[in-house]
């Protein structure tokens, strides 16, 4: 509140025309994260804080531009060497060595989608939307968002839109990293049935992520009151970002916290994620990129064969590792 206040005129408490003081700025940021919580229209707050509803919506749209201008950067940047430490380690505590993260795609109703967009933005339920792309760990932190797709997409069309691998295709971190391993929807060998009761302990993570953030911001489980996309997409960045900063001020009480206590006893080096000839893994986002190099990554990537190798390799790793005769 003090950063957000601070830094914007219109959150400050100022005198009027006639001398007399007007709204605080916490009555202000009040009235913005009722409306956040609770998913209250603007004139919902109108007794609680004593605030007309034009002040109210103004409020709001102040108050996430501000948690975005200071808070982004830290809030919702990509993970770096460290944190992919640690998210590899809690990982593999749970058995499924390797793993980053599970994506997935969650839809928030546009009640007030304009008329003349309602076709674009019409999803298989007959209601317009957006579609929040997200990718989250077992802490529940969101590593990756990408908001605003139309409702009308199905989760394969948000992926190819979708900057969740432009660090991969530009680093050329690719052949040590596996992209999606999907699960086994009837398996019928053992191997593959370890497998799938492995995945399924683990991929639920981003689901988890999503019923935690509507739980806590009504207004992205309610269907949108706003006329305009860029407010419906500062409202959705600002509680992504409170949602990671809930997360970062909770996770040492989460039951496995101790996980990360006995990450910091261990050897760093040990678990130190690496890419070509051992060298440790670093984003160097913002470099040129060879063009050449750029598209023979993203065909690899896309490559059906190497997915199925990386994933039987995966299959015969926990069948290994964890298999009937190696408890």
């Amino acid at each position: 509140m003090k950063k957000v206040v601070e830094n914007d005129i219109f959150m400050q408490q100022r005198r009027n025309a006639a001398g007399k003081l007007g709204l605080s700025g916490l009555q202000k940021c009040t009235a913005a994260i009722r409306m956040l919580a609770y998913g209250l229209a603007p004139d919902g707050v109108d007794e609680y804080v004593r605030m007309g509803q034009t002040t109210s919506r103004k409020s709001l749209l102040h108050f996430t531009q501000g948690v975005i201008k200071h808070f982004a950067e830290e809030y919702l940047r990509s993970p770096t060497d460290e944190d992919l430490r640690k998210i590899l380690y809690q990982i593999e505590m749970r058995r499924f060595p390797g793993m980053i993260g599970s994506i997935d795609c969650m839809h928030w109703e546009w009640k007030n989608c304009p008329n003349a967009w309602k076709g674009q933005y019409q999803g298989r339920s007959g209601n317009a939307g957006l579609i929040l792309e997200a990718v989250a760990d077992q802490d529940l932190w969101i590593w990756h968002s990408f908001f605003g797709i139309p409702g009308s997409c199905n989760d394969l069309n948000v992926l190819y839109r979708s900057p969740v691998f432009d660090d991969v295709l530009q680093d050329g971190i690719y052949p040590n990293w596996a992209t999606f391993i999907q699960g086994f929807t009837r398996p019928q060998l053992q191997k593959h049935k370890l497998f799938a009761d492995r995945q399924a302990h683990v991929r639920k993570d981003v689901e988890r992520a999503f019923g935690v953030l509507q739980a806590r911001f009504a207004i992205i489980r309610q269907p949108s009151l706003a006329y305009d996309e860029d407010i419906l997409s500062d409202i959705m960045k600002a509680c992504l970002i409170m949602h990671n900063m809930i997360v970062e001020d909770e996770r040492d009480m989460y039951i496995r916290a101790d996980v990360l206590r006995r990450y910091y006893e261990q050897d760093l080096s040990s678990s130190s994620a690496t890419v070509n000839n051992g060298e440790p893994f670093e984003f160097q986002a913002g470099r040129p990129v060879n063009i050449n190099d750029y598209l023979g990554r993203r065909v690899a990537m896309r490559n059906r064969q190497t997915h199925q190798s990386l994933k039987d390799d995966l299959i015969e790793h926990n069948w290994q590792k964890y298999g009937p005769n190696n408890h």
